[in-house]
């Protein structure tokens, strides 16, 4: 693409994030706005940091071309206001150790042979094992750089004989897998089980895992998970990127009847489309007009529906349409 191109693109982008971002209330829904804004910010966030920093900077030379005043000043936010100067990779990892320490400090108070009632069959000790064996699993991927797939019955796990020595063994397998994660520039490419062929793929798909298990821990310790709404909806938008890629869930997905599921969230007023039928899987951020069944609740609430952590039922959501087609989704899609 030609320099021309990019800076006549980061123009008109800068040019129509202003104009909605100061538009008049009765000219254009408040709601729309925000939403509009808060879809932008997402798309932005999925670009490598190169790309970021790139689009930073043609902003801010978008900015330079006018005299100093309201527009300027109004061009020269933009990159905070999307945070194109921060480092996504960075903001994972540190979202990542801050989750992580709550798993290891919630396993702590549980006894290692209590069940998990949001995993049937499974104790703490099971949680906490799964959980530590994908840190090791993800370290040695990274660090070795891994160009096809590795099974994690391969790696090495030093698994303590003590399930009581677990919470420590977990903690020791997140400090390790954090260190190589931020040792490593995240643009490069490598294999991954999902969309995404690059390292940056690692600490995403890590986050929701510790967050989702931290959930497990803390549901079956009858307390109620408190997941930021912002993270909730970047971890739908993952789950729903990278199904494609999990064959456990392709494969079942591929075969359901003609339908569609949107959830909307009732704390941001995102909103997503999930599609399948004869004409295969796709999704959308955004609802669609008529879908086959819809889901209302807070972000955090959606995510633990996505990944089969609350049932359909729950008092958390509004469901209206067919509640057939939703059930249909969710057995496809148990994680």
């Amino acid at each position: 693409m030609s320099d021309a191109l990019l800076n006549t693109l980061a123009e008109a982008l800068a040019d129509v994030v202003i104009s909605i971002d100061t538009c008049d209330d009765d000219v254009l829904d408040p709601d729309t706005a925000v939403k509009w804004l808060e879809t932008t910010g997402s798309l932005l966030d999925r670009l490598p940091p190169a790309d970021r920093r790139e689009l930073a900077r043609l902003f801010r030379r978008t900015a330079r071309r006018y005299a100093e005043g309201a527009r300027r000043d109004e061009l020269l936010r933009i990159p905070d206001g999307f945070g194109l100067d921060d480092d996504q990779h960075e903001l994972y990892c540190d979202a990542i150790e801050h989750i992580e320490r709550r798993f290891v400090a919630t396993v702590r108070e549980a006894d290692p042979a209590a069940p998990v009632t949001t995993c049937p069959g499974w104790t703490f000790a099971d949680l906490v094992r799964h959980h530590g064996t994908t840190h090791r699993w993800m370290e040695h991927l990274v660090r070795t750089r891994a160009c096809e797939r590795v099974r994690s019955r391969e790696i090495p796990l030093d698994l303590p004989d003590d399930p009581a020595a677990y919470p420590d063994w977990l903690a020791r397998g997140a400090d390790s897998v954090l260190g190589m994660l931020r040792k490593v520039d995240p643009d490069t490419p490598m294999w991954s089980n999902g969309a995404d062929q690059r390292v940056a793929y690692f600490p995403r798909r890590l986050l929701f895992e510790a967050l989702v298990h931290l959930a497990d821990a803390e549901l079956s310790l009858g307390r109620a998970p408190s997941i930021d709404p912002g993270t909730a909806a970047d971890g739908i938008e993952e789950f729903l990127e990278n199904l494609p890629y999990f064959s456990w869930l392709a494969e079942p997905v591929s075969r359901l009847a003609n339908g569609s599921v949107v959830l909307t969230a009732t704390d941001t007023g995102a909103s997503w489309t999930a599609a399948f039928g004869e004409v295969g899987f796709r999704w959308s951020k955004s609802a669609t007009s008529e879908p086959s069944v819809r889901v209302e609740g807070p972000a955090g609430d959606l995510l633990l529906l996505t990944y089969g952590r609350r049932s359909a039922d729950d008092p958390h959501f509004r469901v209206t349409g067919d509640a057939s087609v939703l059930a249909s989704w969710l057995a496809a899609t148990a994680f």
